[in-house]
């Protein structure tokens, strides 16, 4: 087993981790400062679920419209924001029938595929962000630099900001989402556990394995410039909240 085929595993949980991490510290000062500037939960959270309203879009339109690809009767749609017992904050679902657990596996990652095509396609093609990413890996830190300063100048820079930072926020599944994916993930092992059994490991190694690498390096680059987008507002935004708690003498935190 050649471990150069599998290298893009390695850092994928710290990154996710990371990236999680970053965001809910975003999003917890996002609500904090609309509460303090508003003074009313309610407006706080119509505030809060606007600015993700085309991830939130893309989000329930891809369990639909995987739902619908593989047959699964669907219920309710909402977009609508809604507080949870748990204290977190739904900003959308969709309603599914139940069924096995291999659709319903496919049903919850659709967010994350159709999410993460939508920020490569984005960076690369609205943004050009791939020579970026080129020069990152070779080291090149100052060209790197370079390329980050100009941005901006691309053309509607800040439209496809907001949209790689909106879908960015909300492509990635939630529990309920990922219900399926221990079974389904199981299924999968054992399949290739049997596959190895039957001597084809040497042929998946060769054929499978680059395939299945390059794929998780594409998801480390997509959660790669999520991350970036999340740490580059998590500034602005506690700014904003200490300003804001300051002027008002008010802390929602």
């Amino acid at each position: 087993m050649s471990g150069s085929n599998f290298d893009g595993l390695l850092g994928l949980p710290l990154l996710l981790a990371v990236l999680i991490f970053c965001q809910r510290r975003l999003h917890r000062e996002m609500q904090a400062f609309f509460l303090v500037v508003t003074r009313s939960p309610a407006a706080a959270i119509v505030l809060f679920s606007l600015i993700f309203l085309p991830g939130v879009v893309l989000h329930e339109g891809s369990h639909f419209l995987m739902a619908w690809l593989l047959r699964v009767r669907t219920g309710r749609v909402s977009l609508l924001p809604q507080p949870l017992p748990d204290g977190k904050l739904q900003l959308g679902f969709v309603e599914t029938a139940s069924t096995d657990y291999f659709r319903d596996a496919w049903i919850g990652a659709a967010p994350l595929i159709t999410g993460g095509l939508a920020l490569a396609w984005i960076a690369r093609n609205r943004l050009g962000m791939a020579p970026i990413g080129e020069h990152l890996l070779a080291g090149d830190f100052s060209t790197v630099w370079q390329g980050v300063q100009a941005l901006p100048s691309a053309p509607d820079f800040w439209i496809w900001f907001y949209l790689m930072f909106a879908i960015s926020s909300t492509f990635l599944p939630s529990a309920s989402d990922r219900r399926a994916w221990l079974p389904f993930g199981l299924t999968f092992a054992l399949l290739i556990g049997a596959a190895v059994l039957a001597g084809a490991g040497n042929w998946m190694m060769v054929n499978l394995a680059p395939v299945f690498n390059r794929g998780v390096w594409a998801l480390n680059a997509v959660f790669a410039v999520s991350l970036a987008v999340s740490v580059l507002l998590w500034l602005p935004f506690w700014l904003l909240h200490r300003i804001a708690t300051r002027i008002t003498g008010f802390d929602a935190a």
